[in-house]
């Protein structure tokens, strides 16, 4: 799994900043997944979603149904909408979770 700096340094080169940004463990939001979970502040005060998705095998269609629960899960949690969603995935992406990503307003890298 990533550490922060280096998700941060990512999104620096992609010209996303935030003025806070922190890590939500899957854990309190009642998932057992392997995923990293940030909400960052951007600097027109927006919030902004990014999920570090790293493992070995192939990710679905039905995986990202499930990160896509967690975000909604996650609105619940911080008691606000998120306007922006980012999905950083290094892992092999199924041709149709990356179309169900980009159709629901995410923005996705695939990050080999």
């Amino acid at each position: 799994m990533a550490n922060l700096k280096s998700i941060v340094e990512f999104l620096q080169k992609k010209q996303i900043i935030f003025k806070s940004f922190k890590e939500v463990m899957p854990k309190e939001l009642g998932s057992r997944k392997k995923v990293g979970i940030y909400v960052g502040v951007n600097l027109k005060g927006y919030y902004a979603d990014v999920m570090w998705l790293e493992k070995k095998s192939r990710v679905l269609r039905k995986e990202v149904e499930e990160l896509m629960l967690l975000h909604a899960k996650l609105e619940t949690y911080i008691d606000s909408s998120i306007k922006k969603k980012y999905m950083i995935i290094k892992a092999p992406l199924c041709s149709k979770a990356r179309a169900l990503l980009e159709e629901n307003t995410w923005t996705v890298w695939h990050h080999v």
